[in-house]
């Protein structure tokens, strides 16, 4: 056998410098009142977001039907047009 093909593969990879987000979907928004503000300490209490250490991204799976103001550290641009349309705002916290 070849020796190129004795010897490990190794090379760059880029997963140990990419972030990574702890996800919230739209639909689970829609237990909080309507004009409320959600934040990160406000999505963990309620269960939303597991582990303590990984930054909220907000997904944008399911329907609003609340307006509301919601601060996280990343949104996807399908979840922050559905809360802008309702006239809710997003503030993104990095």
């Amino acid at each position: 056998m070849p020796l190129i093909r004795r010897l490990p593969k190794r090379g760059f990879n880029n997963s140990r410098f990419g972030t990574e987000y702890a996800p919230v979907n739209l639909d689970s928004l829609n237990q909080f009142e309507d004009g409320s503000t959600i934040d990160e300490s406000i999505l963990r209490k309620a269960g939303l977001a597991n582990g303590q250490v990984l930054p909220i991204k907000i997904l944008a799976r399911g329907i609003l039907s609340k307006k509301l103001i919601v601060k996280a550290a990343a949104f996807s641009s399908a979840a922050k047009e559905a809360i802008e349309r309702l006239g809710g705002r997003v503030e993104a916290n990095r």
